[in-house]
């Protein structure tokens, strides 16, 4: 009975990808799996998983031509998450770390696991961004750091007492970073009811200037809650 209702909805994908992109003003919207990280290629490996979840898997997977990918839009947590094994060089193994696990309901989807947790990790973030390109970002969870008296974001890798420029591929070397914070005042109130940014606390504000000074990309929306009609659009 579901196949006979299933079959019909089959089609080739390619040439359905195609019409779509030659059809009247379609706009076709991709959303990649898993993080940028987690990407076969780019990723931290081995802690990866089995295909490419950065822009190059739209071509990769879908069949479409570089030329006809638009805007790049990023995802990314006001703190820095992962889950499972692997080098995170902001984590937080204390009470900052139970703190955004707590308050951000961290459980991995598939496994139920804690996420470990940190300090936002711009460096990688920036990694992410040399390779994908972003067109704009949406920073996610921002009401999770209101409890915060003082906020780190890592801004620097050192390895041998010298700042190193990049995200280091090889897991040998990133195990061995130490991260230079930047550090910057709380909020200390809750942002859950804002629904522009000049609802935003000042400070607030000031941490998303500062990440898109950073990473010179814009951030074009931010998520202070559950809610569906918890998003901030900036543009």
């Amino acid at each position: 009975m579901y196949a006979e209702k299933i079959r019909p909805l089959v089609k080739d994908g390619v040439y359905f990808m195609y019409q779509a992109l030659h059809g009247p003003s379609k706009k076709i919207l991709v959303e990649g799996a898993n993080a940028a990280l987690l990407d076969i290629d780019f990723g931290t490996y081995p802690f990866v998983t089995s295909s490419n979840c950065t822009v190059g898997g739209v071509c990769t997977g879908l069949g479409i031509p570089p030329h006809y990918i638009g805007k790049v839009y990023g995802v990314v947590k006001a703190y820095t998450t992962r889950v499972g094994v692997g080098t995170f060089p902001t984590e937080q193994n204390n009470e900052i770390g139970e703190t955004l696990q707590t308050r951000g309901r961290e459980f991995g989807v598939t496994t139920g696991r804690k996420r470990r947790c940190g300090w936002l990790d711009l460096v990688l973030v920036k990694y992410a961004h040399m390779i994908n390109g972003f067109s704009a970002l949406a920073v996610t969870k921002l009401d999770i750091l209101d409890t915060f008296e003082e906020i780190k974001v890592g801004v620097e890798y050192h390895l041998d007492g010298k700042q190193i420029p990049y995200f280091p591929a090889n897991q040998e070397l990133l195990n061995k970073v130490t991260v230079k914070y930047k550090n910057l005042p709380g909020w200390r109130c809750c942002t859950e009811g804002a629904r522009t940014f000049d609802d935003l606390p000042a400070e607030a504000q000031a941490y998303i200037r500062f990440i898109e000074e950073y990473l010179e990309v814009p951030v074009k929306w931010i998520g202070v809650g559950k809610s569906r009609k918890s998003i901030i659009k900036l543009f």
